[in-house]
């Protein structure tokens, strides 16, 4: 059995049930809780967006949002002048060139102000179950170089990377494994790896 199964199949594992860890209640929410969550913790962000989709509870009020004004209502996210300014501009992207419904290939999210390859994959992978590609975020970049499964840490030459390793119906349920097994095992902080469950495949 190759490495990559053996560590898929431990995943799995360890981590039955894995999910997205940001709260949302349709597909332009979860658009705006992924770029809120940009160097922001997922906890953050749930604890912003309840009082954000209060305020702003359709497409069209991001659309028309004093800038200014909605800059103080995500300030707690950190980056929140480009932040603002990139949820705004896909709200107007979304409502001009989609008619208000997010596309739902790779090439067209891209087009969408503040959507990297990491968001698109994250939002294509939860709002209609399209899958693309794998989403690279801080756990899955410094986990997959400790697993040896890249050399690299470019996200874009990790998630090719892992794409070519990984069996495509994997690639959804692998990053948010990666991510749990990150918070609750093996976090980014310097510490003993004797509790880690992964450690022997460790390089």
């Amino acid at each position: 059995m190759k490495k990559i199964e053996n560590i898929i199949a431990d995943l799995k594992n360890l981590f039955p049930k894995t999910k997205i860890a940001l709260d949302y209640k349709n597909n332009w929410q979860l658009l705006v809780a992924v770029q809120l969550s940009a160097q922001c913790t997922d906890k953050k962000v749930n604890e912003i967006t309840p009082a954000l989709f209060k305020k702003y509870p359709k497409l069209e009020d991001y659309a028309s949002a004093n800038i200014k004004e909605f800059e103080q209502d995500i300030k707690p996210s950190g980056f929140y002048h480009n932040k603002a300014k990139n949820i705004i501009g896909a709200a107007k992207t979304v409502k001009e060139k989609f008619n208000g419904k997010l596309p739902k290939t790779m090439k067209e999210m891209l087009t969408i102000p503040g959507i990297g390859r990491k968001s698109a994959n994250v939002i294509l992978g939860n709002a209609y179950g399209v899958v693309e590609g794998i989403a690279v975020d801080t756990h899955v970049r410094r986990l997959s170089k400790k697993l040896g499964l890249t050399k690299s840490t470019n996200p874009d030459i990790i998630e090719r990377d892992l794409m070519k390793q990984i069996p495509k119906e994997e690639w959804f349920g692998f990053t948010y494994r990666l991510i749990d097994y990150g918070r609750k095992y093996c976090h980014a902080r310097p510490h003993d790896h004797k509790n880690c469950p992964l450690a022997k495949y460790y390089v």
